[in-house]
């Protein structure tokens, strides 16, 4: 259960950092700062959000 929790956490981490990026992206900027923080909080919640979906996906429950 511990694993499945963890999961929804990075997922949502994930979706987090892809919306910001997107605001990021979408207020503009042309400066080297601007393009640097779009590039690296979209990998990170991309990284953030696929490792939790796998997390939640593979995880299997016991009955207890």
């Amino acid at each position: 259960m511990e694993k499945r929790i963890l999961g929804i956490i990075l997922s949502l981490l994930g979706v987090t950092g892809l919306i910001y990026a997107g605001v990021n992206f979408m207020n503009g900027g042309t400066g080297t700062r601007n393009v640097k923080g779009i590039i690296v909080f979209g990998i990170v919640g991309a990284i953030f959000f696929f490792a939790g979906i796998s997390l939640v996906r593979n995880t299997k429950d016991k009955a207890t």
